[in-house]
């Protein structure tokens, strides 16, 4: 995945977030929707996440999947003078960016470790750094002001998503393009099933310990209602093997997706784990002893509505009777 790139400019880091070096985190709560994650603690994750050392070795899924955006971006045959990259992290997708496609990215993330770690690192295209909330979108762009905003792996944490999806194409300009990424409901099947399981036999109930993710058939209707046209969703799967479930839980964990559900459980006890990596390994090993980890990723393409936009023909219009042709 390794690019030769050009170093075009390195602004410095906007801040709209209030983020403090004591003892008092950031508060990106807000009042109104439901909410299912602590912002606060996904921040925090995110920040430790990105000061580890070899927090590199850890891109792989973010990684291959900024890379599979890529390839849909690359279908799309326009130009862009900027985009969003919203909640971009250390830039997956920006990093693949190239000036004759796009000119400037505005890279938008609420943890300013993850935002700002990459900053020796050399990108072909102009790119500015804005570490603010996504859960506000609004807050640090104008409304009607951007020509593409792109989302890799971040809306899964968000806890007003048709909130998100309505600020984001409100940002954008008539006849922009949103292109995202995010996790779907079957992400991460394997480890919910063990944990599950293991939490019944050895404690008599269960608490949710992995996040939960939107489902496919959800995803076309939050775009329509949020005022998208022209609509593309598909999904696609990302199948990652690891020695263990041991293995498996301490990458999440330092990848900064750790468990954020108000209300969750701070602990597992020890024997419930090793049940479930038993579990796991019996349900989902193979042969060798290894187990994988399914992520399932969901694609989006919606488009604000302009009246240059292609229109379906009026009802009745048509030349050929269906019937024949079917």
């Amino acid at each position: 995945m390794a690019l030769s790139r050009l170093a075009r400019a390195q602004l410095p880091t906007r801040r709209f977030a209030s983020h403090s070096t004591g003892s008092s985190p950031p508060n990106f709560n807000t009042v109104g929707p439901y909410q299912v994650f602590d912002r606060n603690v996904k921040c925090m994750q995110k920040n430790r996440a990105a000061f580890r050392k070899d927090s590199r070795m850890l891109d792989y899924v973010r990684d291959e999947v900024a890379d599979r955006m890529m390839e849909r971006f690359l279908d799309i045959k326009r130009n862009f003078n900027s985009i969003v990259d919203l909640g971009s992290g250390p830039g997956h997708f920006t990093k693949l960016l190239e000036v004759d496609k796009v000119k400037k990215s505005i890279m938008i993330d609420s943890s300013a470790a993850s935002l700002n770690r990459d900053l020796e690192e050399e990108f072909d295209v102009e790119v500015e750094r804005i570490e603010a909330d996504e859960e506000n979108l609004l807050s640090v762009v104008s409304p009607n002001s951007q020509e593409a905003v792109v989302s890799c792996l971040s809306l899964h944490w968000v806890n007003d998503l048709p909130g998100a999806l309505v600020q984001i194409k409100e940002a954008l300009q008539p006849d922009g393009l949103f292109l995202g990424a995010m996790f779907g409901g079957d992400t991460l099947f394997e480890l919910r099933t063990a944990l599950q399981l293991a939490e019944i036999e050895r404690e008599g109930g269960i608490s949710p310990h992995v996040s939960p993710m939107t489902e496919t058939g959800d995803i076309s209707n939050l775009l329509g209602r949020a005022g998208f046209n022209l609509l593309t969703v598909d999904t696609d799967d990302v199948k990652v093997g690891y020695p263990s479930m041991w293995e498996l839980v301490e990458d999440l964990r330092n990848m900064g997706e750790g468990n954020a559900v108000i209300g969750r459980r701070p602990y597992l006890h020890r024997d419930t784990i090793a049940a479930a990596s038993a579990i796991y390994k019996e349900l989902h090993g193979n042969e060798e002893g290894a187990i994988p980890a399914t992520f399932q990723i969901i694609y989006m393409i919606g488009w604000k509505p302009a009246p240059s936009q292609p229109k379906p023909l009026d009802r009745g219009t048509g030349k050929v009777n269906l019937k024949t042709v079917l």
